[in-house]
C-alpha cells in the first residue's frame, strides 16, 4: 500500500498534511476577531491569502473562515483554537481538524491531474493563486485552495476525513498517468 505521507512522481508531489493544525471562524465579527489577532485577510469570499509565518487564511463566505497551519507545524493555529472563548458575541467557533482532511498538491503536472479529478477548470489561467473552489473532486465534496506561487504550483484540498483513503486513492490513481512524463 503507498504511504499516506507523501507521493512523489514525476510532475507532481501529493502529501498528506492532515495532522496540520486548521480550524473555521464563522459570523458577523469573525472579521474583526481575526484582524486583531494579526491575520490579514482576503477581500472577498473564495480567496485566500498566505500569511507571513505561512499559515493560510481562505475567505470561504461572508463571514466564514478557514485557516491552516504554516512553516511553524500549525503551532500559531492551534494556539488560536485553544485560546478562542465565547465572548465575542458573533464570532464562532469551527473546529475543522477532526471533520477535514487535507492534501497538497504540486507540481508542474497539478492542472492536468486535478482535470482528471474534477469538472472545473483549476489550470493556473482559470483558477490564478489565492482562489479557493468549493466543488467536487473523485465524486467528494472538496475545498480547493491555490496555495502556490508563479514558481512553485500548489493547491491545498480539504475534504470530509473519512473519505481520506478513499480520495487518496483516486488523487493517486490520476497521478500515475504523469508519471514519467516530461
Amino acid at each position: 500500500m503507498t504511504s499516506l505521507r507523501q507521493v512523489p512522481l514525476s510532475g507532481c508531489n501529493l502529501t498528506d498534511l492532515t495532522d496540520l493544525p486548521r480550524v473555521g471562524f464563522r459570523g458577523a465579527d469573525s472579521a474583526d476577531y481575526l484582524r486583531g489577532r494579526d491575520f490579514v485577510l482576503p477581500d472577498s469570499p473564495n480567496r485566500a491569502v498566505i500569511q507571513r509565518d505561512g499559515s493560510l487564511v481562505a475567505r470561504l463566505s461572508q463571514t466564514e473562515y478557514l485557516l491552516l497551519g504554516g512553516n511553524d507545524l500549525g503551532e500559531r493555529i492551534a494556539d488560536e483554537e485553544a485560546r478562542w472563548e465565547m465572548d465575542h458575541q458573533a464570532n464562532y467557533l469551527l473546529p475543522r481538524q477532526d471533520s477535514h482532511a487535507c492534501f497538497e498538491l504540486s507540481g508542474e503536472r497539478l492542472s492536468q491531474v486535478m482535470a482528471k479529478l474534477c469538472g472545473v477548470d483549476l489550470s493556473a489561467e482559470a483558477f490564478g493563486i489565492g482562489a479557493v473552489a468549493q466543488t467536487s473532486a473523485a465524486r467528494i465534496n472538496v475545498i480547493v485552495i491555490n496555495s502556490g506561487s508563479a514558481g512553485h504550483p500548489s493547491v491545498h484540498i480539504l475534504f470530509d476525513r473519512p473519505s481520506k483513503a478513499y480520495f487518496h486513492e483516486a488523487v493517486v490513481d490520476a497521478m500515475q498517468e504523469f508519471a514519467g512524463a516530461a
